[in-house]
């Protein structure tokens, strides 16, 4: 009994620290309905990093919805997003990511229901053409939507050494 007590304030940080690596930061949002009672439906703008990286960096914009059930967080959002990465330093693929095993890697990950459904970004590479893919779409545990947007960032570490 002692030993959770003692570990458990490391655990919450460990929680914390992977809840954090794959949720964004909220950068604005505007209101597109409003509501009489209730926060208003809105559309939010996140930027993240990806996490595994360096030198990516991406906007999602997706619907809030707002109302009662909005206020206390059992609303469902709809499945509306769209992505925009850029480059903003110089990239060093990670061996796993050039040899193409971690495609489909989820970087991103948020809840847009009190269960089962989340707005999530996954992570391509296209060696080709020295390209990441960043994928968004949302899912439900049920059935999830096609409705999905991309964004692509192709490695030029020229503009970035010195």
């Amino acid at each position: 009994m002692m030993t959770f007590h003692k570990n458990k304030g490391f655990i919450c940080l460990v929680v914390m620290g992977l809840a954090s690596s794959v949720l964004g930061d909220e950068i604005g949002s505007v209101d597109t309905a409003f509501k009489l009672i209730g926060a208003n439906h809105k559309i939010v703008i996140e930027a993240f990093d990806d996490p595994k990286i360096e030198g990516v960096s991406c906007h999602l914009s997706r619907a809030k919805t707002g109302g009662l059930k909005g206020t206390f967080g059992v609303a469902e959002d709809t499945s509306d997003a769209s992505i925009a990465c850029r480059q903003t330093g110089v990239i060093t693929l990670p061996p796993d990511v050039a040899s193409k095993k971690r495609d489909g890697e989820r970087v991103f990950k948020e809840s847009t229901s009190l269960l089962f459904k989340h707005i999530q970004v996954v992570r391509f590479y296209d060696a080709k053409r020295n390209t990441l893919i960043y994928l968004t779409y949302s899912d439900k545990l049920i059935d999830g939507s096609p409705q999905n947007a991309i964004s692509t960032v192709q490695i030029t570490n020229a503009i970035f050494e010195k």
